[in-house]
């Protein structure tokens, strides 16, 4: 495909986005079963420019002076992706695939763009202005470069396996893809994210992955698992293990000792988490499904630990689903706000005398994080905070937005 089509493509998913109201994998995934024609960089080329266009919609089309996705298009092509205008309206004039001449406006605002220095900070950092104040709760005056670094493009961070590799090994194996160590986590290695338009490394299609030397990890998820602390001959609960990213994580540090028991209240997730413990080479786990009547009967007080990384509203994962953010609303924020509030209480059962208990979200807002703790310790005068609790953003830890609290139970 030539630049005109490739656009022309890009255009048309961004509309079944904007007009059918589909989230951005599934269009991306719909057209390109129809695409036959269409090769690897072809693909890459359109899913880079819907994306970018999604993590960057409002600053974007504030420069542009228009919101219509046709000019989030354009204005990523010129500003992100750095095209000369020239080569910009080449293709959107190549006939009989590109999708229409530049008008007048248009080229002047690719070359002139309105400043940015004059928009509100939910422009400048490309959230809804719905989150400012909660945002700024947070942040302050950092807000709006917090969301420009939550509307970056995110790199391919992998967890090293240690029940079946060392950091070494897995170095070695994938050469080819140039991956640094990170010294924030002894077994993080990271792959650049490449050109928007170009593909992600294929770490996936590696024999290692098969193997299980390695897990597919962004570092503040393996960050967040470690702080369970010293688990080795422990007993440990994965309350809302969902797929099992980090429930692997605590396996492998445990080391295959004590007892990892792996809970969720969607019982279609945990399958998942079955087939990936065995390929990592994990024995020490027990997956209690909620199909089953009292799937968590037997382990009242007896946890040394209970992992919780509920669900929230996925406001620190904008890098990886830019759609996400504009379809949030405040009646889902408090939809979370009620869940997280119900497993706190739930969870806390199953913690022995003496035993911790980690909260998790991939959420920066207070209102899901130290407010949800305030609530339950108004209510659970036998728990107290260990330790600071750590936020994770993109542009203080270069990871995925986190927020991780360790309580104890007296």
């Amino acid at each position: 495909m030539r630049d005109a089509g490739r656009l022309a493509a890009s255009l048309a998913v961004l509309a079944e986005i904007e007009v059918g109201h589909r989230p951005a994998r599934l269009a991306l995934k719909t057209w390109g079963d129809t695409a036959r024609w269409a090769g690897a960089k072809d693909r890459a080329f359109v899913s880079g420019l819907v994306l970018d266009v999604l993590r960057r919609r409002r600053s974007i089309s504030w420069r542009m002076d228009d919101e219509r996705p046709r000019a989030g298009a354009l204005g990523v092509l010129r500003f992100a992706w750095d095209w000369p205008t020239d080569r910009i309206a080449a293709a959107a004039a190549e006939a009989p695939h590109g999708p229409g001449a530049l008008a007048g406006a248009e080229y002047d605002r690719l070359e002139n763009p309105q400043p940015l220095d004059e928009a509100s900070a939910a422009v400048r950092g490309d959230y809804p202005d719905w989150l400012d104040p909660h945002l700024n709760r947070v942040f302050g005056e950092d807000r709006a470069a917090e969301g420009e670094a939550l509307a970056a493009r995110a790199p391919v961070d992998l967890r090293v396996n240690t029940l079946k590799a060392d950091i070494g090994r897995v170095t070695k194996a994938l050469a080819a893809f140039h991956p640094e160590v990170l010294a924030a986590h002894p077994d993080a290695l990271r792959i650049a994210a490449p050109h928007a338009s170009e593909r992600a490394a294929p770490v996936e299609a590696a024999p290692e992955f098969e193997k299980g030397w390695f897990e597919v990890q962004d570092l503040g998820s393996q960050i967040a698992a470690a702080a369970a602390g010293d688990i080795a001959h422990r007993q440990v609960l994965d309350f809302c293990a969902g797929g099992g990213g980090k429930t692997l994580a605590l396996a492998a540090a445990m080391a295959n000792t004590g007892q990892l028991w792996a809970f969720d209240a969607d019982p279609r997730r945990l399958a998942e988490t079955v087939r990936r413990g065995r390929r990592a080479g994990v024995r020490n786990l027990q997956v209690r499904s909620p199909v089953a009547s009292e799937p968590l009967a037997g382990l009242g007080g007896r946890m040394d630990v209970v992992f919780i990384d509920a669900p929230c509203t996925g406001t620190g994962v904008w890098r990886r689903h830019p759609d996400a953010k504009w379809r949030l609303t405040p009646a889902q924020l408090s939809r979370r706000i009620g869940e997280q509030d119900e497993i706190l209480a739930a969870a806390a059962p199953f913690v022995k005398a003496g035993g911790r208990m980690v909260y998790v979200t991939c959420s920066p807002l207070a209102e899901e994080n130290e407010d949800r703790l305030d609530a339950f310790l108004a209510t659970q005068p036998n728990f107290s905070i260990a330790g600071a609790p750590r936020r994770l953003t993109p542009r203080t830890a270069g990871a995925d937005g986190f927020f991780i609290a360790t309580l104890e139970r007296r």
